[in-house]
């Protein structure tokens, strides 16, 4: 399988608004000037990348949290329809009909969500040519790489998602962003290897919602849970846009409210076709099949469970509201930091 064409894809959201940026300066402006809310339209700050300010809305009145969220929820639709399209795209280039694709050459991928700066979701995937019948099948003989790179490219352009109407918000029509990025995979040291694809999906996979601050680990039951939340105020703001737009009839097919803890996103931080390598049974049928057969005869298996307490002894209380007063205080100061930052720049 590593001799047939595999691409490592990067797939982005749109812009929703300009956003602090870290690195070179941040968003020079010759001529300067303010929005419509009074605030810099440009920042010529050097920011360290882990600075609190990057991925920031330069105002947080102009960017569009609305679209954000939806476009959040709408992600796993938006890669149906580029995987769909992909493989309409290769029949086409083919010469083939494209409902018998399937009878010539499978797509396969794994794909991985990953929360940026900004808390917006891109989406990174191993995508794959196969034959027919899956990995053990070879891909046709005019299923090349570059035929491939073309197809993904033109796709990431092409397919889009409209949003049911809403009287509050109308209908937006929801695309990838203009980053796409389409790499072969290789093993002959010209482009990413396997090794390294790895290891960029096994971080993408361990970076949830809350330990990049874009949402928190578990659900929200009410508007309290938010104001509480130990996030920026961007993110606080796109979980408001969450909840409030998941009070809307229109949208409650989409059950934002229920996801309002990762800011609308609705799908698994990881996914994949069904024959991109073994399922996910197989390998705890695997494992079964190996614990059955491990004879230890050191080993003690508890077999009973009782109830010992719940909640925190008091040291452990005490701990738990000093842990809680620091986040607290560092939510506060973050915010502050923020504000002084357009402020200052309100007078440059």
């Amino acid at each position: 399988m590593r001799h047939r064409p595999r691409l490592f894809v990067t797939l982005t959201a749109p812009s929703f608004g300009p956003v602090h940026r870290s690195g070179e300066a941040c968003r020079p402006r010759r001529d300067g000037g303010t929005c419509e809310h009074g605030r810099p339209l440009g920042c010529d700050a050097v920011h360290a990348p882990g600075a609190g300010v990057v991925g920031q809305p330069l105002c947080l009145d102009c960017y569009d949290y609305t679209a954000h969220v939806l476009w959040h929820a709408h992600a796993s639709k938006l890669w149906d329809r580029f995987v769909i399209d992909v493989r309409r795209r290769l029949a086409t280039s083919a010469g083939l009909v494209q409902s018998r694709f399937a009878q010539h050459a499978r797509l396969s991928f794994a794909r991985v969500a990953e929360y940026q700066k900004r808390a917006a979701v891109h989406v990174h995937a191993v995508v794959r040519l196969d034959g027919p019948n899956g990995p053990e099948d070879q891909p046709p003989a005019w299923g090349t790489t570059e035929l491939l790179i073309d197809a993904v490219r033109a796709s990431a352009r092409r397919v889009l998602v409209h949003t049911p109407y809403s009287p509050a918000t109308g209908e937006l029509t929801l695309r990838w962003g203009a980053q796409a990025d389409a790499r072969p995979l290789r093993t002959n040291g010209d482009g990413p290897d396997d090794d390294a694809v790895a290891a960029y999906v096994a971080k993408y996979v361990t970076k949830g919602a809350s330990e990049t601050g874009a949402g928190t680990d578990h659900p929200v039951t009410d508007q309290r849970d938010i104001e509480s939340a130990p996030v920026n105020e961007h993110v606080r703001t796109l979980m408001r846009a969450c909840w409030r737009l998941g009070g809307l009839s229109e949208y409650e097919p989409l059950r934002l409210r229920s996801w309002t803890h990762t800011l609308g996103y609705r799908g698994h931080i990881l996914t994949k076709s069904r024959t991109y390598s073994t399922t996910y049974a197989a390998l705890r049928a695997e494992r079964a099949h190996h614990m059955g057969h491990t004879d230890n005869s050191d080993a003690i298996t508890e077999r009973h469970w009782r109830y010992v307490g719940s909640g925190h002894t008091p040291g452990a209380a005490l701990i738990a509201a000093g842990v809680a007063e620091d986040l607290a205080t560092a939510r506060t100061a973050a915010r502050e930091e923020v504000r002084a930052f357009g402020g200052a720049g309100d007078h440059s």
